[in-house]
């Protein structure tokens, strides 16, 4: 089963759930206000994705963060923001069991009706 991480309020992840109901794709939501983010899920979606593919640089919360907070980032407190401010992580995060995606477009449709196997 497909677990989809993001934030129930986010216009990109409603249109997934939307888009996954529509197709008869079983998944679970997870808010990731809600319920967070454990560290290992954090690394597991890391060493996946990476971090610079991982953070939402663009986010209302991201413009909220102190300059010092925003300055010389690395992976470290990359990933140290992320686990203190989810709204941080890109979404929706896709969780296919042996594959993690992120973001809502036609290549991961792609991969989701091609059950989960890249082509």
């Amino acid at each position: 089963m497909i677990i989809l991480f993001g934030l129930k309020n986010c216009d990109r992840c409603r249109a997934a759930r939307t888009w996954l109901s529509g197709e008869g794709v079983a998944y679970q939501f997870v808010d990731l206000r809600d319920h967070g983010v454990s560290e290992d899920q954090m690394d597991r979606w890391i060493d996946a994705l990476g971090w610079e593919h991982l953070l939402n640089k663009r986010s209302t919360t991201w413009r909220g963060l102190a300059p010092a907070e925003q300055g010389e980032l690395d992976g470290e407190r990359a990933r140290h923001l992320m686990l203190a401010h989810p709204a941080l992580i890109k979404r929706p995060i896709w969780d296919l069991g042996a594959q993690i995606l992120v973001g809502f477009d036609d290549a991961v449709k792609a991969v989701i009706r091609a059950g989960g196997e890249q082509k």
